[in-house]
């Protein structure tokens, strides 16, 4: 009780306490790099990687049990297979429209020109993605590697074949549902710890970024930069709102108000499944079953990438051909909007999407060394790719929910500007009647 009434008692609310760890880290960084000071460059990379490193620590668990019990919960919803589909279904939509979103801005700015950058500048990536090894690399070899190496895409597979298994098994697999549920509650509630150092997180990661890098990389690479800012721009307050608009009938203003704690934490953590229950709780709150929220949002959280696996890649893959002088046609950009949909699960929602990139890249044909020009930029641009990614994820189930006519309506148009993330506590505790009162 006394937890509760500290945490009721404290004001600042998490989206302002973000805020100032973002102004920290930048006030930190530029000290750091202009006056040289080398041991709070260390300090920034040192509080910034923990926190990382935190929230790696809960994927592989994470991803597991949240993919076997989100499969498991389907058989309490109605439609399943339908549902299963039409997620799908609107996964691939707006992929399609943020890497044609993606193309475009590339195709109009020309984000390599004026650069000062050369093939020379590029260095071959330690990791490549191609589709042998996507299409092979699904399947794991022994249980333990996909979790010791963070396979994530591996544990999807296992947990997904678990998850049908226990299905088949009906009651029999019910003791083994019963321990994965508790665990994931375990989990995610450790979780929501971590989540809670944010603002610290926030203030090493920027601050460390700044220190190391400075200004004058963001100078070099400005139109690129700018670029991405503005594709994930237009989707995430452009497309997003005119689909909620026009195919949820759904007020956008609402759907930011209740899924922004997600969507700032994304840009600050930048990791899809670290972001995951929050994710699923805000959308939750905005009126989905929690029965289908439970399927929608880990599936979302390792395939759903309109950020990292659309936007990212279209104007990366311009870049680097202009870079290189190579010229791409048509039926490049057509491989381009492919690679986007067909393999996005390929960045399996850890930070980055180096993958990705190689992956689209190796299937132009463009040099490989083309990833080294961006990685330097790369944590700069995957706030906001991220901060995208989480929005669609959120996004998707709500779209459905509306069109199966699941949505509750009361819920959504109530929901206000509070965060979650805040209050963890009595969410958790009014979800099941929410839940029964939407059913």
């Amino acid at each position: 009780m006394s937890v509760s009434a500290n945490t009721k008692s404290f004001k600042l609310p998490f989206w302002a306490q973000i805020l100032a760890g973002l102004v920290l880290g930048v006030g930190l960084g530029w000290l750091a790099r202009s006056q040289d000071v080398s041991w709070l460059v260390t300090t920034l990379e040192k509080t910034g990687g923990v926190f990382v490193g935190l929230l790696k620590l809960a994927v592989a668990p994470l991803v597991f049990f949240a993919i076997l019990v989100s499969i498991t919960n389907l058989r309490k919803v109605n439609n399943a297979a339908r549902l299963a589909g039409r997620t799908l279904l609107w996964f691939m939509i707006t992929s399609l429209i943020a890497v044609a979103i993606g193309l475009a801005i590339g195709l109009v700015t020309n984000p390599g020109a004026g650069t000062g950058l050369t093939p020379k500048d590029g260095e071959l990536p330690e990791k490549t993605g191609s589709w042998l090894d996507f299409l092979t690399g699904i399947v794991p070899t022994d249980v333990i590697t996909p979790f010791t190496e963070l396979n994530v895409l591996q544990i999807v597979f296992m947990a997904a074949v678990a998850g049908v298994a226990a299905l088949q098994l009906g009651e029999k697999a019910q003791p083994i549902l019963t321990l994965s549920e508790s665990v994931l509650e375990l989990l995610q509630k450790a979780l929501w710890w971590v989540i809670r150092l944010a603002p610290l997180g926030t203030a090493g990661l920027i601050g460390h970024a700044i220190a190391t890098y400075g200004w004058d990389l963001i100078g070099k690479y400005a139109t690129f930069t700018a670029d991405i800012y503005i594709g994930c721009a237009l989707v995430l307050f452009g497309v997003y709102p005119a689909l909620l608009a026009t195919v949820a009938k759904a007020n956008p203003l609402q759907f930011f108000k209740g899924a922004w704690p997600a969507i700032q934490l994304a840009f600050v953590s930048r990791s899809s499944v670290g972001t995951m229950p929050v994710t699923q709780k805000v959308t939750e709150r905005l009126g989905v079953p929690k029965e289908y929220a439970s399927f929608a949002v880990p599936f979302g959280a390792t395939t759903k990438m309109d950020g990292c696996a659309a936007i990212y890649p279209a104007i990366a893959a311009i870049f680097v051909a202009q870079i290189f002088d190579i010229q791409l046609g048509v039926g490049d950009y057509l491989l381009i909007a492919f690679v986007s949909v067909v393999g996005s699960a390929a960045t399996a929602g850890l930070t980055g999407a180096t993958v990705m990139l190689t992956l689209t890249l190796s299937t132009l044909g463009l040099p490989m060394e083309g990833v080294g020009l961006l990685l330097a930029i790369d944590p700069i641009l995957d706030m906001m790719r991220t901060a995208t990614n989480v929005a669609g994820q959120a996004l998707v189930p709500v779209i459905v929910s509306a069109r199966e006519g699941l949505l509750d309506r009361t819920a959504y148009d109530s929901v206000g500007a509070g965060s979650p993330v805040d209050e963890p506590a009595p969410v958790v505790a009014d979800e099941p009647r929410a839940v029964k009162a939407t059913a």
